[in-house]
């Protein structure tokens, strides 16, 4: 089978998160969460293409981290829209794309060395955290005092995480969490994990770090929909557009972006970034069954 390799949210061209894009195939879950390991990436996207629909071809996805599988995952989502139009005949490409029994539209734009893609996350829910949810998970994080924590809240597209903020980008860089004590935190509230970020300025560029140990990635490099999530609450005060860098901590540069816009339906969110594809490898199954 061929795994196709995509930087995805590049920051200026160069860094973003390696992940593995595959098409779909008969492999157990076992196998795909191997695929993960074996190719050095935290998450992995399945992709089912049919494009007998020129016009608004279809594609069905399937995420996996070495843990199982997840109902969704936003710089995959990215990572499989850079691989379907790098092989359409259309530019910009357009798709309906389908994960989790959920339906959405994404598109994607070939430019220079590189794919700019963009998606509809669907609809995120926002809630104030309780008071036991802020002081449990604080203790995971470290009571920092740059921490802002009446301002911590729950944000899901599907799974819940936290959004935390904190007051500037050095807070955030210097943040030192105790990932066992955050994974069996998040397991026992049933979190994703959490999502820390800084204030952002007036142009709405800030920095963020996701951590999400209870799914087998202590430090993601890049996190599209957590970032959709914070566009979602930051909308509410009248910011519609956001430009978050991630990654640095993990010597990947990332930057996400995404745009909110209230309609009568409700908030209405865009979310994606650059992507690359960088290559293209061949994996045999029994090197999967050689994992352990």
């Amino acid at each position: 089978m061929l795994v196709t390799m995509v930087n995805a949210c590049l920051r200026d061209g160069h860094g973003g998160s390696p992940t593995a894009v595959l098409e779909e195939t008969s492999l157990t879950e076992f196998e795909r969460c191997q695929v993960t390991e074996l190719m050095g990436t935290s998450h992995a996207v399945f992709v089912s293409a049919d494009d007998e629909d020129l016009d608004r071809p279809l594609a069905s996805l399937r995420f996996f981290t070495a843990r199982g599988e997840l109902p969704g995952c936003g710089h995959g989502t990215v990572a499989a829209l850079a691989f379907l139009a790098e092989n359409a005949r259309h530019d910009p490409y357009h798709v309906t794309l389908q994960a989790s029994e959920r339906s959405f539209a994404g598109e994607a734009t070939r430019a220079s060395g590189h794919v700019r893609a963009a998606f509809d996350p669907g609809v995120v829910q926002l809630r104030e955290a309780s008071v036991d949810e802020r002081a449990i998970v604080l203790d995971a994080l470290g009571h920092h005092p740059d921490i802002l924590v009446p301002e911590i809240y729950v944000a899901s597209l599907g799974r819940p995480r936290l959004l935390v903020p904190l007051s500037t980008p050095t807070a955030v860089a210097g943040l030192q969490p105790d990932y066992d004590l955050l994974r069996d935190v998040c397991d026992r509230l049933g979190l994703l994990g959490c999502y820390v970020h800084s204030v952002p300025t007036s142009e709405g560029r800030l920095s963020a770090r996701m951590f999400a140990p209870s799914i087998g990635v202590p430090e993601d490099i890049a996190n599209a929909n957590s970032t959709a999530c914070l566009a979602a609450r930051l909308m509410q005060r009248n910011m519609t557009r956001i430009d978050v860098d991630m990654g640095d901590s993990l010597g990947s540069p990332a930057t996400i972006t995404a745009t909110a816009q209230q309609t009568r339906l409700g908030a209405q969110i865009r979310v994606g970034g650059a992507a690359k594809v960088i290559q293209t490898l061949r994996l045999e199954r029994g090197e999967l069954n050689r994992t352990t």
